[in-house]
């Protein structure tokens, strides 16, 4: 993420964070509170889905091999 675009949404963040927990902070500290809760909650959403679809996989890998399981037993019968 640019650098830029990291001050304009933190700053935004900031302001909304500050506002909505009614704390009353300078222009400096409002931006590094949205900088720093934007890394932070960054990094805690990445790992969330990097979790969640990692066993989204799983979950779609076990269904798959009921399936062909289950084709296997319908079309191709034991003697």
């Amino acid at each position: 993420m640019p650098v830029i675009a990291l001050i304009i949404i933190g700053a935004a963040a900031g302001f909304i964070a500050t506002r909505l927990m009614r704390l009353d902070t300078n222009v400096v500290v409002t931006i590094a509170i949205g900088i720093f809760g934007a890394l932070i909650g960054g990094l805690i959403l990445r790992t969330i889905l990097t979790v969640g679809s990692w066993m989204a996989g799983f979950v779609g890998a076990v269904l798959g091999a009921m399936l062909l399981i289950w084709l296997w037993r319908l079309y191709w019968p034991h003697r």
